[in-house]
């Protein structure tokens, strides 16, 4: 069964987790300890005003549920996070990354933590 998740604590669990970024979003898939199939999504407010976020949502939605009940790792946590462009990208493009970043996934293979920016407040003199 695939269920959602709500509360913050299993966002910030999942953010320990495998991370595979894409154009149009990051996928983060972590164990669940045998909960199931669980998803969540994530759209902040850099993305733009509420219409584009809950539109991007909707999207997000629709193609998880899709793509889970097939490719969806058993027994972990999936969480999208939004970036920006997400909401122009072709839905089968975006589907076919999707289901890229899930097999990545299956196999164990995430992004390199290297890769990410430092946040503003973290410059180093």
């Amino acid at each position: 069964m695939i269920s959602v998740l709500t509360k913050r604590g299993d966002f910030l669990a999942a953010n320990a987790g495998t991370r595979n970024a894409r154009a149009g979003f990051v996928l983060l898939t972590r164990p669940n300890g045998g909960q199931g199939i669980r998803y969540g999504i994530t759209v902040t407010k850099k993305i733009g005003n509420a219409v584009v976020r809950n539109r991007m949502k909707r999207r997000f939605r629709e193609l998880l549920r899709a793509a889970l009940p097939v490719k969806g790792l058993a027994n972990h946590d999936h969480v999208l996070i939004g970036r920006a462009g997400g909401v122009e990208r072709d839905f089968h493009r975006m589907a076919d990354e999707l289901a890229q970043a899930l097999e990545r996934a299956r196999e164990g293979k995430g992004d390199p933590a290297g890769g990410r920016r430092p946040r503003r407040g973290d410059r180093r003199k």
